[in-house]
């Protein structure tokens, strides 16, 4: 009797260790189709606009794009598994508590694989805030991680070219610095070519409070979901909202791909062309 209770209780334990191991299918089926991630803060509303937002972005994808992402997925770091992700929205809120120790272990192994985090302060319009050190919550959540040195994102960083030429990355709020790895300081252009070669790879985090999923966000319906601005103006800066997540998303695919040489004549003559547009 006591060695068949013993070989029960081993092939249970054996049976909770291999289930374990198993991956998450929400995970698998995310990384499958290239899905994108928010972090669930526990803010029913924040949470919402985040998925929404993530869903209208990822329309725009496969509208514009070879890229066709799945159903956004809202992500737990105390349980859920960062590895098969690359991508991660990050909406600050002022009440959500700090992960726990093992949840940053799953965030920093994230971060170093190559994957990346936007926090959004979501407060542009807050006069004074927006950067990196703009907010106590920010600070707070940040603080544990495995965050390079930080700057605001220069003129010919890859990702104002790597789908739309851009010149700044609006959301629901604009005019704000948006912040990412800061650039070698002796990184220079080759001859003849317009930008330097900055951050070979991925930066892991991108910083800034321009609220990009409330921009991005759509209905059941295909319509938005919040105001921004008035009339043409505020259309045009959705739209420039949309080109920034467009960007975004194939620079964290690609990386540093569009600095390649091969792509200089192409992006020469895209910004001939935009300067005799404007």
């Amino acid at each position: 009797m006591t060695r068949w209770l013993l070989t029960f209780a081993a092939l249970f334990w054996a049976t909770a260790l291999w289930a374990q191991d198993e991956p998450d299918p929400r995970l698998v089926r995310a990384a499958d189709e290239v899905a994108l991630a928010y972090l669930v803060t526990g803010d029913a509303e924040v949470d919402a606009a985040s998925e929404a937002g993530l869903r209208g972005l990822s329309q725009v994808l496969t509208a514009r794009t070879t890229v066709e992402p799945g159903e956004p997925i809202g992500i737990d770091p105390e349980q859920d598994d960062l590895s098969l992700l690359t991508f991660l929205y990050w909406p600050v809120t002022e009440t959500q508590a700090p992960p726990s120790p093992q949840a940053y272990v799953r965030l920093n192994h994230f971060l170093r694989s190559g994957g990346m985090i936007l926090f959004d302060t979501r407060d542009g319009d807050i006069a004074g805030l927006g950067g990196p050190d703009g907010g106590a919550a920010l600070q707070a959540l940040a603080a544990p991680l495995d965050i390079p040195p930080l700057a605001p994102i220069p003129a010919d960083h890859v990702i104002t070219r790597s789908f739309y030429l851009l010149r700044d990355f609006p959301g629901r709020y604009q005019g704000r610095e948006v912040w990412a790895e800061a650039p070698p300081a002796d990184a220079q252009a080759a001859e003849g070519v317009p930008f330097r070669n900055l951050n070979d790879g991925v930066s892991p985090v991108i910083i800034g409070g321009n609220a990009w999923a409330e921009a991005w966000a759509l209905d059941e319906n295909g319509l938005p979901m919040f105001s921004i601005g008035s009339g043409f103006e505020g259309e045009r800066q959705r739209e420039m909202a949309y080109r920034f997540g467009v960007n975004l998303v194939m620079y964290v695919l690609t990386g540093n791909y569009k600095s390649d040489q091969v792509h200089v004549p192409a992006l020469l003559e895209r910004l001939r062309q935009e300067e005799v547009v404007q």
